[in-house]
Protein backbone atom coordinates (compact mmCIF):
# COMPACT_ATOMS: atom_id res chain seq x y z
CA UNK A 1 0.00 0.00 0.00
CA UNK A 2 2.86 2.68 0.95
CA UNK A 3 4.27 1.65 -2.67
CA UNK A 4 1.57 2.46 -4.10
CA UNK A 5 0.89 6.21 -2.22
CA UNK A 6 4.47 6.87 -3.37
CA UNK A 7 4.62 5.86 -6.74
CA UNK A 8 1.09 7.78 -7.22
CA UNK A 9 2.57 11.08 -5.46
CA UNK A 10 5.55 10.73 -8.07
CA UNK A 11 3.25 10.47 -11.19
CA UNK A 12 1.23 13.59 -9.44
CA UNK A 13 4.72 15.44 -8.90
CA UNK A 14 6.06 14.67 -12.45
CA UNK A 15 2.92 15.67 -14.23
CA UNK A 16 2.42 19.07 -12.15
CA UNK A 17 5.59 19.89 -13.70
CA UNK A 18 4.62 18.96 -17.09
CA UNK A 19 1.94 21.11 -16.44
CA UNK A 20 4.38 24.03 -15.57
CA UNK A 21 6.25 23.72 -18.82
CA UNK A 22 2.85 23.85 -20.94
CA UNK A 23 0.93 26.73 -18.98
CA UNK A 24 4.10 28.74 -18.89
CA UNK A 25 4.61 28.35 -22.72
CA UNK A 26 0.97 29.06 -23.50
CA UNK A 27 1.21 32.35 -21.28
CA UNK A 28 4.64 33.15 -23.25
CA UNK A 29 3.02 32.81 -26.49
CA UNK A 30 -0.34 34.83 -25.97
CA UNK A 31 2.24 37.61 -25.01
CA UNK A 32 2.96 37.50 -21.47
CA UNK A 33 6.15 38.83 -20.49
CA UNK A 34 8.76 36.10 -19.08
CA UNK A 35 10.25 38.62 -16.54
CA UNK A 36 6.64 39.92 -14.98
CA UNK A 37 5.64 36.32 -15.27
CA UNK A 38 8.72 35.32 -12.50
CA UNK A 39 7.77 38.50 -10.34
CA UNK A 40 4.09 36.99 -10.45
CA UNK A 41 4.87 33.40 -9.83
CA UNK A 42 7.47 34.10 -6.85
CA UNK A 43 5.16 36.59 -5.39
CA UNK A 44 2.38 34.23 -5.48
CA UNK A 45 4.32 31.04 -4.02
CA UNK A 46 5.60 34.27 -1.33
CA UNK A 47 1.89 34.68 -0.25
CA UNK A 48 1.19 31.61 -0.42
CA UNK A 49 4.19 29.84 1.76
CA UNK A 50 3.97 33.21 4.20
CA UNK A 51 0.97 31.97 6.59
CA UNK A 52 2.00 28.30 6.35
CA UNK A 53 5.24 29.25 8.00
CA UNK A 54 4.00 31.69 10.40
CA UNK A 55 1.68 28.80 10.95
CA UNK A 56 3.81 25.71 11.49
CA UNK A 57 6.66 28.32 13.37
CA UNK A 58 4.70 30.36 15.35
CA UNK A 59 5.50 27.99 18.90
CA UNK A 60 9.03 27.31 18.25
CA UNK A 61 11.74 29.57 18.03
CA UNK A 62 13.36 30.65 14.52
CA UNK A 63 16.83 29.96 13.85
CA UNK A 64 19.29 33.13 14.69
CA UNK A 65 19.88 34.98 11.28
CA UNK A 66 22.78 36.40 10.71
CA UNK A 67 24.06 38.99 8.27
CA UNK A 68 26.87 36.30 6.72
CA UNK A 69 23.61 33.43 6.53
CA UNK A 70 21.30 36.51 5.05
CA UNK A 71 23.72 37.04 2.61
CA UNK A 72 23.92 33.38 1.41
CA UNK A 73 20.37 32.98 1.06
CA UNK A 74 20.17 36.42 -0.60
CA UNK A 75 23.00 35.20 -3.23
CA UNK A 76 21.28 31.25 -3.08
CA UNK A 77 17.79 33.14 -4.02
CA UNK A 78 19.50 34.80 -6.39
CA UNK A 79 21.52 32.43 -8.50
CA UNK A 80 19.45 29.55 -7.83
CA UNK A 81 15.95 30.70 -8.28
CA UNK A 82 15.65 34.47 -9.81
CA UNK A 83 18.09 33.79 -12.24
CA UNK A 84 17.61 30.43 -13.07
CA UNK A 85 13.68 30.90 -13.29
CA UNK A 86 14.57 33.96 -15.70
CA UNK A 87 16.64 32.29 -17.96
CA UNK A 88 14.24 29.42 -18.33
CA UNK A 89 11.18 31.82 -19.37
CA UNK A 90 13.41 33.18 -22.19
CA UNK A 91 14.38 30.01 -23.06
CA UNK A 92 10.90 28.82 -23.41
CA UNK A 93 10.29 31.73 -25.63
CA UNK A 94 13.21 30.66 -27.94
CA UNK A 95 12.12 26.79 -28.19
CA UNK A 96 8.85 24.44 -26.81
CA UNK A 97 7.60 23.17 -23.75
CA UNK A 98 8.73 19.84 -24.86
CA UNK A 99 12.59 20.72 -24.98
CA UNK A 100 12.09 22.26 -21.21
CA UNK A 101 11.23 18.52 -20.02
CA UNK A 102 12.91 16.67 -22.51
CA UNK A 103 16.47 19.11 -20.68
CA UNK A 104 14.78 18.78 -17.10
CA UNK A 105 16.53 15.19 -17.10
CA UNK A 106 20.23 16.67 -17.33
CA UNK A 107 19.46 18.47 -13.56
CA UNK A 108 20.37 15.56 -11.45
CA UNK A 109 23.22 14.86 -13.94
CA UNK A 110 24.45 18.47 -13.73
CA UNK A 111 23.92 17.98 -10.01
CA UNK A 112 26.26 15.37 -9.93
CA UNK A 113 28.51 16.94 -11.64
CA UNK A 114 28.98 20.15 -9.64
CA UNK A 115 28.78 18.16 -6.41
CA UNK A 116 32.51 16.45 -7.57
CA UNK A 117 33.52 19.67 -8.56
CA UNK A 118 32.83 20.94 -4.86
CA UNK A 119 34.25 17.52 -3.14
CA UNK A 120 31.05 16.36 -2.37
CA UNK A 121 30.71 13.53 -4.60
CA UNK A 122 33.80 11.14 -5.86
CA UNK A 123 34.53 8.83 -8.79
CA UNK A 124 36.36 6.05 -9.08
CA UNK A 125 37.25 5.90 -12.70
CA UNK A 126 38.69 2.20 -12.12
CA UNK A 127 35.01 1.07 -10.53
CA UNK A 128 32.25 0.00 -13.31
CA UNK A 129 30.28 2.71 -10.65
CA UNK A 130 32.49 5.07 -11.60
CA UNK A 131 32.88 4.21 -15.25
CA UNK A 132 28.82 4.21 -15.27
CA UNK A 133 28.70 7.74 -13.94
CA UNK A 134 31.24 9.11 -16.73
CA UNK A 135 28.97 7.37 -19.24
CA UNK A 136 25.89 9.54 -17.87
CA UNK A 137 27.26 12.54 -18.13
CA UNK A 138 28.96 11.99 -21.55
CA UNK A 139 25.18 10.77 -22.77
CA UNK A 140 23.80 13.93 -21.54
CA UNK A 141 26.46 16.08 -23.27
CA UNK A 142 25.54 14.21 -26.24
CA UNK A 143 21.71 14.55 -25.59
CA UNK A 144 21.89 18.34 -25.29
CA UNK A 145 24.30 18.43 -28.60
CA UNK A 146 21.85 16.19 -30.92
CA UNK A 147 19.11 18.71 -29.15
CA UNK A 148 20.45 21.64 -30.82
CA UNK A 149 22.24 20.94 -33.90
CA UNK A 150 20.39 17.75 -35.23
CA UNK A 151 15.98 18.31 -36.15
CA UNK A 152 15.70 15.54 -38.47
CA UNK A 153 12.02 15.15 -39.90
CA UNK A 154 9.16 16.75 -38.12
CA UNK A 155 6.61 14.64 -36.30
CA UNK A 156 3.51 16.23 -37.67
CA UNK A 157 0.86 14.70 -34.63
CA UNK A 158 -2.46 15.56 -34.99
CA UNK A 159 -1.23 18.95 -36.92
CA UNK A 160 -4.71 19.87 -37.85
CA UNK A 161 -6.65 18.15 -35.34
CA UNK A 162 -5.61 19.72 -31.77
CA UNK A 163 -7.90 20.52 -29.30
CA UNK A 164 -6.33 23.94 -28.49
CA UNK A 165 -4.88 25.91 -31.71
CA UNK A 166 -2.93 29.00 -29.92
CA UNK A 167 -1.94 29.98 -33.10
CA UNK A 168 -5.39 30.38 -35.41
CA UNK A 169 -3.33 29.27 -38.89
CA UNK A 170 -4.43 27.08 -41.58
CA UNK A 171 -2.07 26.74 -43.43
CA UNK A 172 0.60 24.04 -42.30
CA UNK A 173 3.55 25.39 -43.71
CA UNK A 174 2.97 28.83 -41.75
CA UNK A 175 1.88 26.38 -38.54
CA UNK A 176 5.71 24.47 -38.81
CA UNK A 177 7.56 28.31 -39.21
CA UNK A 178 5.84 29.62 -36.66
CA UNK A 179 6.46 26.93 -33.88
CA UNK A 180 9.57 25.75 -34.73
CA UNK A 181 11.91 28.19 -34.59
CA UNK A 182 14.92 28.97 -36.64
CA UNK A 183 17.91 26.97 -35.93
CA UNK A 184 19.67 30.04 -34.50
CA UNK A 185 17.03 30.48 -32.15
CA UNK A 186 16.30 26.96 -31.44
CA UNK A 187 20.45 26.41 -30.16
CA UNK A 188 19.64 29.63 -28.12
CA UNK A 189 16.75 28.07 -26.57
CA UNK A 190 18.69 24.94 -25.92
CA UNK A 191 21.84 25.80 -24.26
CA UNK A 192 19.55 28.99 -22.20
CA UNK A 193 17.62 25.75 -21.05
CA UNK A 194 21.17 23.67 -20.04
CA UNK A 195 21.98 27.67 -18.55
CA UNK A 196 19.13 27.50 -16.58
CA UNK A 197 19.66 23.87 -15.57
CA UNK A 198 22.98 24.54 -13.98
CA UNK A 199 22.11 27.53 -11.66
CA UNK A 200 18.89 25.71 -10.84
CA UNK A 201 21.72 22.48 -9.98
CA UNK A 202 24.18 25.19 -8.42
CA UNK A 203 21.46 25.88 -6.13
CA UNK A 204 20.44 22.04 -4.89
CA UNK A 205 24.59 21.62 -3.95
CA UNK A 206 24.80 25.29 -2.01
CA UNK A 207 20.92 24.36 -0.45
CA UNK A 208 22.54 21.86 1.58
CA UNK A 209 25.22 23.72 2.75
CA UNK A 210 23.10 26.82 3.50
CA UNK A 211 20.75 24.85 5.43
CA UNK A 212 23.54 23.44 7.95
CA UNK A 213 23.90 26.85 9.54
CA UNK A 214 19.98 27.72 9.15
CA UNK A 215 18.42 24.04 9.56
CA UNK A 216 14.75 25.55 8.83
CA UNK A 217 13.67 24.05 5.83
CA UNK A 218 10.28 25.79 5.46
CA UNK A 219 11.52 28.98 6.86
CA UNK A 220 14.25 29.00 4.36
CA UNK A 221 11.83 28.42 1.40
CA UNK A 222 10.17 31.39 2.18
CA UNK A 223 12.37 33.56 2.54
CA UNK A 224 13.92 32.46 -0.55
CA UNK A 225 10.98 32.70 -2.21
CA UNK A 226 10.13 36.64 -0.46
CA UNK A 227 13.83 37.16 -1.41
CA UNK A 228 13.62 36.50 -5.09
CA UNK A 229 10.25 38.15 -5.50
CA UNK A 230 12.31 41.43 -4.86
CA UNK A 231 14.82 40.73 -6.89
CA UNK A 232 12.86 39.29 -9.82
CA UNK A 233 10.45 42.53 -9.63
CA UNK A 234 13.21 45.23 -10.12
CA UNK A 235 14.43 42.84 -12.92
CA UNK A 236 11.17 42.78 -14.47
CA UNK A 237 10.80 47.01 -13.93
CA UNK A 238 13.99 46.71 -15.63
CA UNK A 239 12.76 44.90 -18.89
CA UNK A 240 8.90 45.59 -18.81
CA UNK A 241 8.45 49.45 -18.49
CA UNK A 242 5.03 49.34 -20.51
CA UNK A 243 2.20 48.92 -17.97
CA UNK A 244 0.28 46.92 -20.10
CA UNK A 245 2.75 44.28 -19.22
CA UNK A 246 1.74 44.07 -16.46
CA UNK A 247 -2.10 43.11 -16.46
CA UNK A 248 -3.27 39.99 -15.44
CA UNK A 249 -6.73 39.64 -16.42
CA UNK A 250 -9.55 36.19 -16.14
CA UNK A 251 -6.78 34.28 -18.54
CA UNK A 252 -4.47 32.25 -18.89
CA UNK A 253 -1.44 34.29 -17.74
CA UNK A 254 -3.66 34.40 -13.94
CA UNK A 255 -4.15 31.01 -14.16
CA UNK A 256 -0.30 29.99 -15.26
CA UNK A 257 0.77 32.37 -12.37
CA UNK A 258 -1.63 30.97 -9.98
CA UNK A 259 -0.43 27.34 -11.04
CA UNK A 260 3.43 28.31 -10.59
CA UNK A 261 2.95 29.86 -7.47
CA UNK A 262 0.76 27.29 -5.55
CA UNK A 263 0.85 24.74 -6.74
CA UNK A 264 4.36 23.82 -8.26
CA UNK A 265 5.92 25.65 -5.65
CA UNK A 266 3.47 24.85 -2.36
CA UNK A 267 1.84 21.45 -2.96
CA UNK A 268 4.93 19.92 -4.93
CA UNK A 269 7.33 20.67 -2.36
CA UNK A 270 5.36 19.09 0.36
CA UNK A 271 4.91 15.87 -1.75
CA UNK A 272 8.55 15.77 -2.50
CA UNK A 273 9.15 15.96 0.83
CA UNK A 274 6.99 13.30 1.87
CA UNK A 275 8.36 11.13 -1.46
CA UNK A 276 12.26 11.02 -0.58
CA UNK A 277 11.08 10.64 3.52
CA UNK A 278 9.77 7.55 2.28
CA UNK A 279 11.72 6.23 -0.49
CA UNK A 280 14.49 8.36 -0.91
CA UNK A 281 15.95 11.32 -3.30
CA UNK A 282 16.96 8.39 -5.97
CA UNK A 283 13.27 7.27 -6.18
CA UNK A 284 12.26 10.57 -6.83
CA UNK A 285 15.06 11.33 -9.51
CA UNK A 286 14.32 8.05 -11.17
CA UNK A 287 10.88 9.41 -12.24
CA UNK A 288 12.20 12.62 -14.24
CA UNK A 289 11.49 11.51 -17.36
CA UNK A 290 7.59 11.43 -16.67
CA UNK A 291 7.89 14.97 -17.27
CA UNK A 292 9.44 14.73 -20.52
CA UNK A 293 6.81 11.77 -22.00
CA UNK A 294 3.42 13.94 -19.93
CA UNK A 295 4.65 16.92 -21.55
CA UNK A 296 4.85 16.05 -25.17
CA UNK A 297 1.24 14.23 -24.85
CA UNK A 298 -0.08 17.50 -23.50
CA UNK A 299 1.90 19.59 -26.02
CA UNK A 300 0.92 17.33 -29.63
CA UNK A 301 -2.44 16.12 -29.03
CA UNK A 302 -3.73 19.08 -26.64
CA UNK A 303 -2.21 21.82 -28.53
CA UNK A 304 -0.53 20.77 -31.71
CA UNK A 305 2.83 21.39 -30.91
CA UNK A 306 5.82 20.60 -33.71
CA UNK A 307 8.16 17.60 -32.15
CA UNK A 308 11.29 17.40 -34.10
CA UNK A 309 13.09 13.87 -34.74
CA UNK A 310 16.22 15.24 -33.38
CA UNK A 311 14.53 16.30 -30.00
CA UNK A 312 12.91 12.75 -29.30
CA UNK A 313 16.60 11.01 -30.08
CA UNK A 314 18.62 13.72 -28.24
CA UNK A 315 15.90 13.01 -24.81
CA UNK A 316 16.60 9.41 -25.68
CA UNK A 317 19.73 10.27 -24.94
CA UNK A 318 19.53 12.57 -22.07
CA UNK A 319 17.46 9.48 -20.39
CA UNK A 320 19.68 7.48 -21.28
CA UNK A 321 22.47 9.87 -19.04
CA UNK A 322 20.37 10.01 -16.35
CA UNK A 323 19.94 6.36 -15.21
CA UNK A 324 23.58 5.74 -15.88
CA UNK A 325 24.30 7.94 -13.28
CA UNK A 326 21.21 6.48 -11.19
CA UNK A 327 22.27 3.40 -11.53
CA UNK A 328 26.09 3.58 -10.52
CA UNK A 329 25.53 6.01 -7.76
CA UNK A 330 23.01 3.32 -6.46
CA UNK A 331 25.42 0.59 -6.73
CA UNK A 332 27.81 2.40 -5.54
CA UNK A 333 25.68 3.59 -2.54
CA UNK A 334 24.74 -0.68 -2.28
CA UNK A 335 28.31 -1.54 -1.78
CA UNK A 336 29.10 1.31 0.84
CA UNK A 337 26.62 -0.57 3.02
CA UNK A 338 27.47 -3.56 2.48
CA UNK A 339 31.42 -2.71 3.51
CA UNK A 340 30.01 -0.79 6.57
CA UNK A 341 27.93 -4.03 7.76
CA UNK A 342 31.16 -6.49 6.80
CA UNK A 343 33.08 -4.36 9.29
CA UNK A 344 30.61 -4.25 12.10
CA UNK A 345 30.31 -8.33 11.45
CA UNK A 346 33.72 -8.76 12.26
CA UNK A 347 33.89 -6.11 14.67
CA UNK A 348 31.05 -8.50 16.68
CA UNK A 349 32.79 -11.97 16.02
CA UNK A 350 36.62 -10.03 17.26
CA UNK A 351 34.57 -9.08 20.51
CA UNK A 352 33.01 -12.57 21.05
CA UNK A 353 36.53 -14.76 20.65
CA UNK A 354 37.45 -11.82 23.07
Amino acid sequence: MEENKALMAVVVIQSIYAGYFVLTKLAFDVGMNTFVFVFYRQAAATLFLAPISFFFLRKTAAPPLSLSIFIKIFMLSLFGITMSLDVVGVALKYSSASLGAATSNTLPVITFFLAVLFRMEKVNIRTSTGIMKIAGVVLCIGGVATIAFYRGPLLQILMHHHLININHLSDQQLLIQHQIPDTKTWIKGVFLMLLSNITWALWLVLQGRVLKSYPSKLLLTTMQCLMSTVQSFIVALAFARNPAQWKLGWNIRLISVAYCGIVVTGFTFYLQAWVIEKKGPVFLAMTTPLIMVITIIISAFIFGEIITFGSILGALLLVGGLYFVLWGKTKEEARAKESIQGTNDDDVEKACEG
